[in-house]
């Protein structure tokens, strides 16, 4: 009715004079605006940080990942590589053989390193690794009777280790089971061809072989560990997993770039949500201030109210006026505060204006806008702002018109 819009307009917005109810709403206003702002910046900078870390964890995680569910490894057959690829989002394919083992070099301490067995042309399809080496090439065939390796350039410091130098890999399982036959355990000598850096977040392999190589460092004959897919698009890689799930059947496992790191990726969307909730208690001290103006408003105008009901306004139009108020206030806070937080959002995005110290990996704040968690934010004030006026409008609905204008 545009009648009851007129008069909560007129009694939230009077310009005859400033009293304390329109400075409690100005307070309300600019609560919910700063509230509004915050959480979308600081949702915003949380979905910066994400971002990045997801994007270092995908130099070296696939978007998808297959093992098999009963053992460590399993034959990698031509009608499963058919079934992978007749799945219209998978792009590349690579398997490969992985496992522990003592690398061991005559100048310096012996080391236990993870060690994957890849085919480089298929590998780097799938992962974005190239831009990783800084030493050396990516060659890993057999020259002058030795295969090649890649190492991580930690590991090469550690070990004070250089390329063209030759080492020695002992698999754990080779040892194990020279200790139960009393045999000796079989060592196999690589030489380095090249170092990768690379900002290990969470354990990544050491060392890289060719994957036949590495089978017959872990006597796998045949069989590999797993197989990394790449698809068209990372965030379908949960439906491309239901696909994948009905096609391989449950012998399978299969895994999508977040359930490789679910425990990571898990605390950061939780610190991301509690934060909101946390942010929200600002929100909430402006609904304070909502619920005590409209109800000084109530008080106030009590005497007008007796009159509009007698005028044939019902108790439900009277709550809607001061429904409309609370809402009118959710509406200006909510669009100033959401215009303010998207406009500082874009200037970090684009301008880096709050750095960070030099021990990061970023050098300033990462921003990444969602559109989705800026919906919700704006829904949640604008709710709140909505049900601080309940009461107030109760109160209003239950005024008696004769008792009203008899006494005021």
């Amino acid at each position: 009715m545009k009648t009851t819009g007129f008069i909560a307009r007129r009694y939230l917005f009077s310009r005859k004079h400033i009293s304390l109810i329109s400075t409690l709403t100005i307070i309300s206003i600019i609560g919910v605006t700063i509230g509004t702002a915050l959480l979308i910046v600081v949702l915003s900078v949380f979905n910066g940080f994400f971002d990045v870390i997801q994007g270092f964890l995908l130099q070296n995680d696939p978007d998808l990942r297959i093992e098999s569910t009963a053992s460590n490894s399993f034959l990698f057959t031509e009608d499963m590589e058919q079934k992978l690829s007749d799945i219209p989002e998978v792009q590349a394919i690579a398997s490969y053989a992985e496992g522990k083992a003592l690398l061991a070099f005559e100048h310096s301490d012996d080391k236990v390193v993870q060690v994957q067995g890849i085919e480089p042309d298929e590998y780097f399809e799938v992962n974005n690794f190239k831009e990783s080496i800084n030493e050396g090439t990516l060659d890993l065939s057999v020259r002058n009777q030795r295969p090649g390796m890649l190492i991580n350039g930690q590991v090469m410091n550690q070990l004070n280790l250089r390329v063209d130098d030759e080492v020695v890999l002992l698999s754990a399982a080779g040892m194990r089971k020279s200790l139960t036959q009393f045999s000796l355990p079989r060592s196999f000598r690589f030489q380095i061809r090249g170092s990768y850096s690379q900002l290990q977040i969470t354990e990544s392999p050491g060392v890289f072989i060719d994957k036949e190589a590495a089978q017959r460092l872990f006597e796998m004959r045949n069989t590999i560990s797993g197989v990394d897919l790449r698809i068209s698009n990372t965030d379908q890689a949960e439906s491309v997993k239901e696909k994948l799930q009905a096609s391989l059947g449950s012998e399978y496992k299969i895994s999508t770039w977040y359930d490789l790191q679910k425990p990571l990726y898990d605390v950061m969307y939780l610190e991301k949500w509690s934060s909101y909730i946390i942010l929200m208690i600002i929100v909430l001290v402006a609904v304070l201030n909502i619920i005590g103006s409209l109800t000084m408003i109530v008080i106030q105008k009590n005497r007008d109210i007796g009159i509009l009901l007698t005028m044939g306004f019902t108790p439900s139009d009277i709550k809607n006026i001061f429904v409309r108020q609370g809402f009118y206030i959710g509406i200006i806070g909510c669009v100033i505060g959401g215009g303010v937080g998207l406009l500082l959002s874009w200037l970090q995005q684009q301008y880096g204006l709050i750095k960070l110290s030099s021990a990061f990996i970023i050098d300033a704040y990462p921003v990444s806008i969602s559109y989705v968690d800026i919906s919700i934010v704006l829904a949640g004030s604008l709710v709140l702002c909505l049900l601080a006026s309940w009461y107030p409008a109760k109160r209003a609905a239950q005024v008696d018109p004769a008792d009203a204008i008899r006494y005021d």
